[in-house]
């Protein structure tokens, strides 16, 4: 259902379109999660192992792709706001051939550097050949991947974060059972767990494909909107590659923490491994909250409507700190059953290696909190530098952390890579979002600003306010 998030009470809103961006997030993760939890009990630690040592590989990909269709769906969204609906036909054109040349690069460059880039990641010789041959699969499989993160854009540019819910749900269940089937009965070892995730993926785009045709009259394209348009593609890629940067750099720094990990044998790479999964799904909720900011703020900057966005990211910024504490509370009473869930026998030193990753990063959720609250608050008003730099802050905290800490610490300095990151990125972007703001505030008191600023941001050449 389209929601147009201009009008009407800024929380009650942000709220209904989080609930189902976080159970999208969750399943996402149970998707992610249940490849682990599969491999890690039908087969061995050693299958786990190799799983967690290339994982960061496939998280780079996903991220700048993830980067990348989100900055693309941003400006949709703007169309969207500013009521121009040849202007969101249009962007879902350039957004689909953008899309279509990243991935395809993507796919033939991780294909031909993928046994290098295990090597640089210090994948133990046991390992390697099992991480190769999943990483291989699921590279195969990168195009539907980003497929189906961009058509989930456009829907939820348009205010409906219901739909892309449904198709991951249809999908994480499906990617279950195939992995269960191709790994407890077909016999098939790691690569089922990757062919079963592909094969999910790539039904959920046909299904998605076929539902927006039928349901979204402003996604129906026709023949007109493919006249490429070199301006109007420069304002999405002015969004998408900061963007995409900014996700690569973060990911580049998960890398750089994993291939140190690496170094410290098979127990220590499945408990981080497991620990790093427990903390990706105990904080979806701050990210469901940020998410909902993005296209809040995108749709309301594209209305002009500024004071709306203040309102609702000072609530939202108080919202995730309580949600912080909670989700700190939780992750420290059941932490420890969480990790036995992924291993086949227990195993004490795995399990107090990843409890003890758990209990130093939950001290510093509230500061990731605030990195998804203000960084997609920034991006949704086409911001993408600030971000960026928050993310090039992070990048050096978090390599600073995981190589001199380590020396010093051992696993521990590791533990404390990211804590370290996610403090130096929220005073970034809290402080470049109050700039942006103040400047806002400055430029909408002027005669005239915001009808100026239409006309040459929203109503582009060949897309004309309808």
């Amino acid at each position: 259902m389209v929601q147009d998030m201009t009008v009407g009470n800024p929380l009650r809103l942000i709220f209904k379109f989080s609930i189902p961006l976080l159970l999208g997030n969750l399943l996402q993760n149970i998707y992610h999660i249940s490849d682990i939890m599969i491999v890690g009990r039908l087969i061995d630690t050693q299958a786990l192992a190799a799983v967690g040592s290339s994982a960061p590989i496939y998280f780079v990909f996903l991220l700048i792709t993830l980067g990348f269709t989100g900055g693309l769906t941003i400006v949709t969204a703007q169309q969207f706001g500013a009521h121009n609906p040849a202007g969101v036909r249009r962007s879902v054109t350039h957004s689909i051939i953008a899309s279509s040349i990243l991935s395809l690069l993507f796919t033939f460059g991780m294909l031909w550097g993928l046994r290098p880039l295990l090597q640089i990641m210090n994948v133990p010789a046991a390992i390697f050949e099992q991480a190769y041959i999943f990483m291989y699969y699921l590279t195969c499989g990168m195009t539907m991947l980003v497929g189906y993160n961009l058509l989930s854009g456009f829907i939820r540019a348009l205010g409906d974060s219901k739909t892309p819910l449904y198709f991951l749900l249809f999908s994480t269940l499906l990617n279950i059972f195939l992995n269960f089937c191709f790994i407890y009965y077909g016999k098939m070892g790691i690569i089922g767990s990757a062919l079963g995730t592909i094969i999910a993926i790539s039904l959920s785009v046909v299904f998605c494909i076929i539902y927006i045709g039928k349901k979204y009259p402003i996604l129906r394209l026709q023949k007109n909107d493919w006249k490429f348009n070199a301006d109007f593609m420069m304002q999405h890629l002015r969004v998408a590659v900061p963007m995409s940067l900014q996700f690569s750099i973060i990911a580049f720094g998960i890398m750089i923490i994993q291939s140190i990990c690496n170094s410290f044998g098979a127990e220590t790479i499945a408990a981080f491994t497991a620990a790093l999964r427990i903390e990706q799904l105990s904080t979806q909720p701050l990210l469901a909250l940020g998410l909902s900011i993005a296209t809040y703020t995108a749709q309301n900057y594209g209305a002009g409507k500024f004071a709306r966005i203040r309102r609702a990211v000072f609530q939202c910024a108080l919202i995730s700190f309580g949600f912080s504490i909670i989700i700190t509370l939780l992750v420290r009473f059941v932490g420890e059953n969480m990790i036995d869930m992924f291993l086949k026998e227990k195993n004490m030193t795995i399990i107090e290696i990843a409890q003890n990753y758990l209990n130093i990063s939950t001290m510093f959720y509230f500061f990731l909190g605030m990195i998804f609250i203000y960084r997609n608050a920034l991006q949704g008003m086409g911001r993408s530098d600030i971000p960026l730099l928050a993310s090039i802050v992070e990048l050096g905290m978090r390599a600073f952390a995981a190589i001199y800490l380590a020396k010093s610490m051992g696993y521990l300095g590791i533990c404390y890579a990211s804590p370290i990151a996610w403090v130096g990125g929220a005073v970034v972007v809290f402080t470049g979002y109050h700039l942006t703001i103040h400047g806002l505030r400055q430029k909408i008191s002027e005669d005239g600003f915001y009808k100026k600023f239409a006309k040459q941001v929203f109503l582009q050449e060949g897309t004309p306010a309808e």
